[in-house]
Order: C-alpha cells, then structure tokens, then sequence
C-alpha cells in the first residue's frame, strides 16, 4: 500500500505534570513539626470464607458448613498512626513542564509542523488557564490522598513553589471543595493555576511544587499507602503488599498522578446524573479501571484519536471543551503513532 501523506508513525510526548512518590507521616495536628515517618507492620489473620459458594455448596448444610470451617488464613501488611498520632502528614512535589510544542519524538515533518500550528492557535485563543485550574482544584482538594481523605475531620494543603527568585506559598483547606465539581474556584486557586498554566504555556520552562497535607483521621487510625502489584503470586507469603521506600509508607507517584490530572467532566455521560462517574483521569479512552468501562470510545467518535487526528492536521474542533481534553492528554503524555500502511 502507498504511504499516507502527513502522517507521523513515530510519535511520543513526555509528560508535563511529573509527580514524585509521597511519603508518609504521623504526628499530633496541635504539633505538626515533630511528625515521624510511618513503618509497614505485618499482621496475620485468620478470615471467614466470604466469597460465592458453588450451587451444590449452596443447597448441603453440611458441605457448607465443613467449607465454612477451613481457615482462611492470610499474611497482609497494614499501617497506621502511632497510638498518640491522630494526623497523617503527606509529602511530595510536583515538576510542571512546559514544550507542548516540541513532541519528544516525530518522524513527519509535515505533521510536526502542522502540530505545532494547532497548539499555537491553542495556547493563543484558549491557553493553558482551564486546564491549570483544574489541577489546581485537585491539589487544593486533596484528591490525591484518594482513600485516606474519606473520614477525615480536617484536611490541610501547604504549597510552595521551589524556583529560585519565584517563591511563593499557598494554603488551603481541602474539604472545602468538592472533588465532584471542577467549577469552584477562590482567589488562592487561581494564583496557583496561573503559575502552573504560564509553565505548561512555556517553551522550555518549568514550575517545581512543594505538597505537603495533613489530614486529621484520628488517633492510632489505619492509614492507606499504595497497594504493590504482585505479579508472580505464587511466590511469597503475603496476600496484601503495601508499598514502602527506605522504610518509608509511601504512595506510588502514578497514582498521585492520576489524581491530579482527574479532570475530565467533558466526556458524553458525565451530563446524565445516572450513568456519571464525575471527573475522570485523563486518558485517550476515557478508561476507569475499577468501574471497568471506557467512557470514549472510537465507535462514538469522543475518543483522543478520533480528535487528535484531525486537529493535529489543522482542522478546528467545533468545541472548546473537546481541544481541552485533547491538550490534557498531550500534558499526560504517551506514545501517539499512527500506522502509515
């Protein structure tokens, strides 16, 4: 087959929003200084037989009760506060870069150009002052303490910004936002989105954040690291693997990235009240992996490709909010090539 004209089969953006790990920490909210870092500790439990029973099982008292009497024995690891704690302190930063201009790798030139095109026009009409809000809804919320943040009494967010000459700092109380609703705003919000939106606006710029939280859950309470992966689960003991560096009760750096880049209201079903999931993380199908539905698909046309394709050739999108989604998903990053057969 001939080769399509105009298109890129070689083609990646690097991620502008770049979160490191967040590390995990207990301490009295009336002495927030003297927190201490949190340790995994081992627990082994004997559990009760829980799941779906076969229908033979069902309908034999016996059987059933002979089932229900094996152990479910089971080695996890746990973490919580020290008895005296009743706060959990996070800490992390956050890199925000600019050079949407510039993919990492393109091998088009004729694409590349009529890119870089499309993103001027972006960044001149609409700019990068939507999108920063948003991520700054999510860190001002809280978001990315995800499970830690429910029955939590208070919920602080400290914010400076690192770069030499540009220091600046930001408070916030989380649970006076929504995580559902990315329209809110306050005076705070908007001088930490205009900050982020001139880095990501930028051609080799770049913001660096300091997050520290610290939400109020109670003394001795469980807290919530990031669960490891287990690929090979024949090996080891362990049915629940926490994640920890140095020691250290931590939570992986992609998933306070898919916190903050939480912020796509402008999928079709988010409208409908009976089949929204409120905002989604970025990503070119709209997948949520625990609901386990994709809320973009090609078949509808609201997927990233079906919009990238043609916008990125220069033809304009009819919605502002569809050129939105399209840029946060160059923020996200990924491999983007497209077959020239």
């Amino acid at each position: 087959m001939a080769k399509k004209e105009n298109t890129a089969s070689v083609l990646a953006f690097e991620k502008k929003l770049i979160p490191s790990d967040g590390y995990m920490y207990g301490c009295q909210w009336e002495n927030k200084s003297e927190a201490t870092p949190l340790a995994l500790n081992e627990k082994s439990v004997r559990g009760t037989i829980s799941n779906r029973l076969k229908p033979a099982l069902q309908k034999d008292p016996v059987a059933l009760n002979n089932e229900v009497e094996k152990p479910n024995l089971q080695t996890i690891d746990a973490c919580s506060l020290g008895p005296q704690q009743d706060t959990l302190k996070l800490h992390f930063t956050l890199k925000v870069l600019g050079g949407l201009k510039q993919p990492s790798a393109c091998n088009n030139a004729a694409f590349k150009q009529s890119y870089q095109q499309a993103v001027g026009q972006y960044l001149e009409t609409l700019g990068m002052s939507e999108l920063a809000k948003r991520y700054a809804l999510n860190i001002a919320n809280a978001r990315f303490l995800w499970r830690n943040r429910f029955g939590a009494e208070t919920i602080q967010v400290e914010v400076k910004a690192l770069n030499q000459g540009a220091e600046q700092k930001w408070e916030f109380n989380a649970l006076e936002f929504n995580p559902r609703d990315m329209s809110v705003t306050n005076p705070q919000v908007d001088s930490l989105a205009d900050k982020i939106a001139a880095a990501l606006a930028s051609d080799d710029d770049f913001l660096m954040l300091d997050i520290t939280c610290y939400a109020k859950v109670g003394k001795a309470q469980d807290v919530y690291p990031s669960e490891e992966l287990v690929l090979d689960k024949g090996k080891g003991n362990k049915s629940k693997i926490l994640y920890a560096v140095d020691g250290i009760a931590a939570m992986h750096s992609q998933k306070i990235g898919n916190a903050i880049r939480t912020i796509d209201t402008w999928y079709p079903e988010h409208s409908d009240p009976l089949t929204s999931a409120g905002p989604i993380a970025i990503e070119p199908y709209g997948a949520v992996t625990n609901l386990g539905k994709a809320f973009r698909t090609p078949a509808d046309k609201q997927d990233f490709y079906s919009f990238f394709d043609v916008w990125a050739r220069g033809e304009q999108l009819e919605k502002a909010e569809d050129q939105h989604y399209v840029m946060g998903v160059l923020v996200r990053g990924g491999v983007f090539g497209e077959s020239d057969k």
